[in-house]
């Protein structure tokens, strides 16, 4: 078998390239937009790209499925319930997609995406016990994904998913799609682990399904441009949004400076937060515009130069860097909400907000 996890700085995920050495074939899991690295090393070593497989249909990335599938002649793969405008191969709760001797098990893991699913490996020349679970956003390393886009059910269907993982044998190895990012609150950095650490030392595996559900309750920000994202993974947009940007590229303006900024510039505010983040208190004339809806509504963007706020300025720094992507002046507030409210500054509380 060969194997090879590659990790997705700029977006916090993990795609996967799994082999049989024996009839060189291989699947890629969770690809991203960027394919060339897969079909570079599938050149250079000799392999075929069969499968395409997706977890789950992401929301905070493109996915590179249908790209990959087409260059390549792949099957492309997702769990049956996936609520795709594309043609895919539909996969079932333990049905085996066979890479040569290689058999990926198929586990429906849902919660947090009805169709997400988890890939037992199996190398039976080595051992029929399994020997790896490619996890997807179902557990990531010290966290499970993020369960409240299901609401309260979707947090008991990611309970019970997380427990049925640790069915497996404390020697599986666990390798997610996420090692950090918006997908969970307290995920470790370390890019894998087994099922015996994340049994013993994972706090949310720790929780009756009361403790885990009251926990899903507390909702992180939705990712940049989600909305967008998921449609056109689902393929029901084309995306024609930039997808690659550069926060540190974004100039910040201090809360002190924010004024002076404004009025020579005559520029606007766009709020990034959720909804209910933007109705506890916001700079005054600020426009709320989650950053999940960002690439779907920039024609509700103002003209002018922006300053982009959230919560502490680290939201707002990939909002800006977008916005800069596609064409529009912005910076981002340095210290954010938080910080404009820890210097004295007034807030407003109006549910929408308007800029003027």
């Amino acid at each position: 078998m060969y194997f090879k996890q590659f990790l997705h700085d700029s977006t916090g995920c993990s795609s996967y390239f799994i082999a049989s050495r024996d009839s060189r074939e291989a699947a890629v899991v969770d690809p991203q937009i960027d394919i060339q690295p897969y079909a570079e090393l599938a050149a250079d070593r000799g392999y075929r790209i069969t499968h395409v497989i997706d977890t789950h249909l992401h929301a905070d990335h493109l996915s590179g499925n249908r790209a990959l599938a087409s260059a390549t002649g792949a099957e492309l793969c997702l769990h049956e319930s996936a609520a795709a405008a594309f043609p895919f191969t539909a996969l079932r709760d333990s049905s085996e997609v066979n890479i040569g001797q290689l058999i990926l098990r198929v586990m429906h893991t849902p919660g947090h995406r009805p169709e997400a699913l988890s890939l037992v490996v199996i190398n039976p020349p080595r051992s029929d016990s399994p020997s790896m679970a490619l996890s997807g956003d179902t557990l990531f390393v010290g966290d499970v994904g993020r369960p409240d886009f299901g609401g309260r059910e979707g947090a008991i269907e990611q309970y019970r998913s997380t427990r049925r993982l640790l069915e497996l044998e404390d020697w599986v190895e666990v390798f997610p799609a996420h090692f950090e990012g918006s997908c969970g609150k307290r995920m470790c950095g370390r890019p894998s682990s087994t099922i015996g650490f994340e049994r013993r030392f994972n706090p949310m595996l720790q929780l009756s399904m009361d403790e885990f559900v009251e926990m899903a309750a507390e909702v992180p920000p939705r990712p940049l441009n989600m909305t967008s994202i998921l449609e056109a993974n689902r393929g029901a947009l084309q995306y024609r949004w930039p997808t690659a940007y550069a926060r540190d590229s974004v100039s910040t303006i201090t809360v002190s400076d924010a004024a002076s900024w404004l009025e020579q510039n005559d520029g606007a505010i766009i709020d990034v937060r959720e909804p209910a983040e933007f109705a506890r208190g916001h700079v005054p004339r600020a426009m709320s515009l989650p950053q999940a809806d960002l690439s779907s509504r920039l024609q509700d963007v103002p003209a002018r130069p922006l300053l982009v706020v959230c919560e502490t300025g680290r939201r707002s720094l990939g909002a800006a860097a977008f916005l800069v992507a596609t064409g529009f002046q912005a910076v981002s507030l340095d210290g954010g909400t938080r910080g404009w409210v820890d210097a004295g500054l007034p807030v407003a509380a109006d549910p929408v907000g308007q800029t003027r």
